[in-house]
């Protein structure tokens, strides 16, 4: 028993979750990134938590830790100069990628340009073919002129992408062997290594994302390894991945690209923990920090996974939870066009210098701001006390954009929050689309120090029956990277039809893949953890162009059950298009393989029952749909479980402030999550039995 610790550095704040095992308890802290000093804010943190709670760092047990480093390191451009080998006439797989517009509504859009500069890429001779067979040996002479070509243009690493290298990778081990005799120390990656699936193009950006990112995130973990010794932590360093487990900064300073999603995910997986304590199945998470707000869908009580998310400008082709960037953080800026319209972001104001209203430098005005001027921010310290909104710093901010509307400073200010939540309406109406859900069944769930304020705006605008706010929304991503399990996922290209005769080729596959998962749970989690295993294959009609992932059970694939795994395959197309074909050929592209240790789950305390009506400790005024309102003002410290009360109302707290809208109704349960109901879209009644 002790303490376990999570940690989530965002584009505003960096969020602490401290649990004590033995008492459940759960204490959160946010202080400011330092995306100067990436890693300095952790320890300047655990500093804070010292001297606020008493944490002696000596007690901690777990800490688990999510970083932007890589997804930063890739967004601004900022990795290691990269070269890249592939195969003779294949040198413009980056540059030609798979052909499409990068904006089918904007004819005059262009891709971003590629992380590896034309000159830095070489081909070689020497072929593998698909099934993995050798129709052309290797030329020695043509690796030799790669080398010199590397040497020549300056080049910090190299990635190494051949064909079908996922079916037979020694071409590409064979090359790595001479590039590390040549130059020792260099950096060389395998992309057969990193994640070997079909198609060339997703293989080898994979690939190059996690070369270019790679030398700058083992750095940053060992120097944050040697910081957290010296603060006294001697628990081992744990990060989280895409895929929402965790593994360790070891494994984690040779495979970073399986990280470098890690903040979105932990706060799926906070949230989807979050609503199981609720008995909801199916929630809408919406994750609103001060650079972007990101929406995942929890279906079931089990967070949705995809491959192919965007990192920036470029898609990473792992396993991973799917998020999706659909709009504007706190910290976006606000400005009207050459136009006269008004306009919301992309730029962010970020931690430096942050919105207007923290005092910090900052100079354009944010949807922060813009809430400071409603009178909804103001009423109370943000952040643990670290700001004291200046509201009349925030009204001088959007008075050049209202009187360029010629309009009222909070009429402007509301209008920069509508502008953000049609942004994000727009983005989750093709989230919705591709999952095929219905926002209308599901609750929603805001985090984030954002989230909160606007999520009344959103759910109202997607008529969402209800919104469920965590007792600490402003550190959830902190707290699902401490509850995260060790997790790691695993394929094997398989590529042959579902008949009798492949029964025994693909009990050898699913073998095999389970094999390797037991080998690597052994060394991240210790000899007597024993895994959950979730096996599924990518299958697909024969002759279609695409596969979709199917879950399988692995009895069926070991006793060679024909039919079952037909079915089930017939079944989640007929799920996703409404159709199949039960005479048609089936193809197994691949198996996937899912293997999970479960990490003990906190035991959350049950808060108090009131004994009497909720009592607002203040009324403000405050704009709110088109007018000054008097707005009751709670503190969430003083709310107790059964407390009821109707919007409008703003609820604050040390890591957030929530807004109630008119039309919303309060409840609190029995551990402090505040449930609000949007009325107009129940019609009184409460679809989640709430």
């Amino acid at each position: 028993m002790g303490l376990r610790i999570g940690v989530d550095i965002g584009g505003s704040f960096t969020d602490f979750a401290v649990l004590d095992d033995e008492t459940g308890t759960l204490e959160s802290l946010k202080v400011f990134s330092r995306p100067d000093s990436p890693g300095s804010e952790v320890i300047s943190g655990m500093q804070m938590l010292s001297q606020r709670y008493g944490i002696d760092p000596a007690e901690v047990v777990h800490f688990t830790h999510g970083t932007t480093v890589g997804v930063n390191a890739v967004v601004q451009r900022r990795g290691i100069r990269l070269g890249l080998i592939t195969n003779r006439h294949f040198e413009d797989v980056l540059n030609l990628a798979r052909l499409k517009t990068p904006d089918m509504y904007h004819l005059m859009s262009v891709r971003p340009a590629p992380l590896i500069d034309r000159h830095c890429t070489f081909g070689i001779d020497g072929r593998i073919n698909a099934q993995g067979e050798e129709i052309a040996p290797l030329d020695e002479d043509s690796i030799t002129a790669a080398i010199r070509g590397l040497e020549r243009t300056g080049c910090e690493g190299v990635v190494i992408s051949l064909l079908h290298a996922y079916r037979n990778s020694a071409h590409e081990h064979r090359v790595r062997e001479r590039i590390e005799a040549a130059m020792p120390g260099f950096f060389v990656s395998c992309a057969s290594d990193v994640w070997p699936t079909i198609r060339e193009y997703e293989r080898t950006m994979t690939a190059v994302i996690g070369g270019y990112v790679q030398p700058r995130v083992s750095h940053y973990l060992g120097a944050l390894q040697k910081a957290l010794i010296e603060t006294g932590v001697t628990a081992p360093l744990q990060v989280t991945k895409s895929n929402g487990g965790i593994m360790s900064a070891e494994r984690g300073k040779t495979d970073c690209v399986q990280m470098i999603l890690s903040g979105t995910a932990s706060g799926v997986i906070g949230a989807a923990w979050m609503a199981g304590l609720c008995g909801i199945d199916n929630v809408m998470s919406l994750d609103i920090g001060g650079t972007t707000a990101d929406v995942a869908l929890i279906v079931d009580g089990e967070p949705r996974y995809a491959t192919g998310e965007y990192i920036g400008d470029y898609q990473i082709h792992i396993p991973s939870v799917s998020v999706t960037s659909i709009g504007d953080g706190g910290g976006s800026i606000a400005s009207v066009d050459s136009l006269g319209v008004l306009k919301v972001g992309p730029e962010s104001a970020g931690s430096t210098p942050g919105p207007v209203c923290y005092g910090r430098g900052g100079s354009d005005p944010t949807i922060t701001d813009a809430f400071a001027v409603m009178g909804i921010l103001g009423q109370s310290p943000l952040g643990y006390d670290t700001v004291r909104p200046d509201v009349e710093a925030a009204r001088r901010a959007i008075a050049p954009l209202a009187e360029s509307l010629g309009q009222a400073v909070e009429a402007t200010a509301e209008a920069i929050v509508n502008v953000a939540i049609s942004g994000m309406y727009a983005g989750i109406s093709r989230l919705v689309s591709r999952f095929g859900i219905d926002p209308r069944q599901f609750s929603l769930m805001p985090f984030g120090g954002a989230g909160p304020m606007l999520a009344c705006y959103l759910a109202r605008t997607l008529h969402m029956p209800t919104i469920v706010v965590p007792t600490t929304p402003g550190v959830l991503s902190a707290l699902g990277g401490l509850i995260a399990d060790t997790r790691n996922d695993f394929v094997r290209i398989t590529w042959y039809d579902l008949t009798p005769a492949t029964l025994d080729r693909l009990e050898q596959d699913r073998a095999a893949l389970e094999r390797e998962a037991r080998d690597w749970i052994r060394e991240e989690a210790g000899d007597t953890a024993e895994p959950r295993l979730t096996l599924s294959a990518e299958m697909r009609y024969k002759g279609q162009s695409f596969e979709i992932e199917t879950s399988l059970a692995a009895s069926d694939v070991r006793q060679g059950h024909l039919a079952a795994l037909r079915g089930a395959f017939h079944r989640e197309h007929e799920r996703l298009y409404h159709y199949r074909d039960e005479h048609a050929d089936i193809q197994v592209v691949s198996l996937r393989l899912i293997a999970t240790v479960p990490t003990p789950q906190p035991v959350l305390k049950a808060i108090d029952t009131a004994r009497e009506a909720a009592r607002p400790c203040d009324h403000v005024h405050a704009w709110m749909d088109g007018s000054h309102r008097r707005v009751a003002l709670y503190r969430r410290a003083d709310l107790r479980a059964g407390h009821r009360f109707d919007g409008p109302a703003i609820v604050a707290q040390d890591d957030t402030t929530t807004s109630v809208l008119p039309g919303f109704s309060v409840r609190v349960d029995d551990r402090g999550n505040l449930h609000l109901i949007n009325i107009a879209a129940t019609n009184g009644e409460n679809r989640n039995g709430l």
